[in-house]
């Protein structure tokens, strides 16, 4: 069966998705999240692209991007090659990391662009990682309350105040837009020990008992935004039940 033709954008804006090949999670720990982010900083110095939000789940990728002096297929593949290359050289894998072509729809009036950051954006709400979207580190929300290279916000913000757009992500929205249709995979018991083995620079899980108190429940917190059930962070790390139940996921 031949692919559909990707519905072309009168704007140049674009809703942009990519998730893990297979389902699989693409980000193992908090260096994966940062590499991604610079790679957007440095392919838009290349491409010129406009950024509008991002928002980096466990096994998908939301961008809200408009093309300018490359196509937006050009430009996609820019940033997945450039991270692919980093990220197996890291792990010492070969293949693909992305399921099949990143998917994207277009984004023509300015009610729609709102709609998509605002769904963007709350994106680790609804998956219950976090209770207001500002508290989710991987995502743009608060860079258009500070000043960054990255983001393109002048256009949202001659649409709506700052505070309009404060107000505004804490409406509900029941409308749909593009994500993923399954679940994720969860973490399996291996993958669980990789992931705290990244997070802690530990091959020795023992040692994570010398850590204090404080850093422990960072760390906790840390392991639950990546998927780690309660039951994998207490048999791998040997904190107790209490402790581990005890902590949600928050920014760091």
């Amino acid at each position: 069966m031949s692919r559909q033709a990707r519905v072309k954008s009168e704007t140049g804006i674009y809703h942009v998705m990519l998730r893990g090949v297979n389902k699989q999670h693409i980000f193992l720990d908090t260096q994966d999240y940062k590499k991604f982010i610079q790679v957007l900083i440095d392919c838009k110095k290349a491409s010129h692209f406009e950024l509008y939000a991002y928002c980096l789940m466990n096994n998908h990728i939301h961008l809200l991007i408009k093309e300018t002096e490359e196509s937006v297929s050009t430009i996609m593949k820019r940033i997945g090659c450039r991270f692919v290359y980093w990220y197996n050289a890291k792990y010492q894998r070969v293949g693909h990391l992305f399921q099949d072509r990143f998917r994207s729809e277009p984004v023509e009036t300015d009610e729609y662009f709102l709609c998509v950051l605002r769904y963007i954006h709350n994106n680790p709400v609804k998956a219950k990682l976090v209770d207001s979207c500002s508290d989710y580190e991987y995502s743009s929300y608060n860079w258009y309350f500070e000043n960054g290279i990255l983001i393109d916000k002048k256009f949202a913000l001659s649409i709506m105040s700052i505070e309009e757009f404060a107000l505004f992500h804490q409406e509900e929205d029941i409308n749909e837009y593009l994500d993923i249709s399954e679940n994720a995979i969860p973490v399996t018991d291996d993958m669980a020990v990789e992931i705290i083995k990244n997070n802690t620079g530990f091959n020795d899980l023992c040692k994570i008992n010398e850590l204090d108190k404080k850093r422990k429940k960072e760390l906790i917190a840390r392991l639950k935004s990546q998927g780690l059930s309660s039951r994998q962070i207490i048999m791998n790390i040997g904190l107790s039940k209490n402790m581990v139940e005890k902590v949600k996921f928050r920014k760091m």
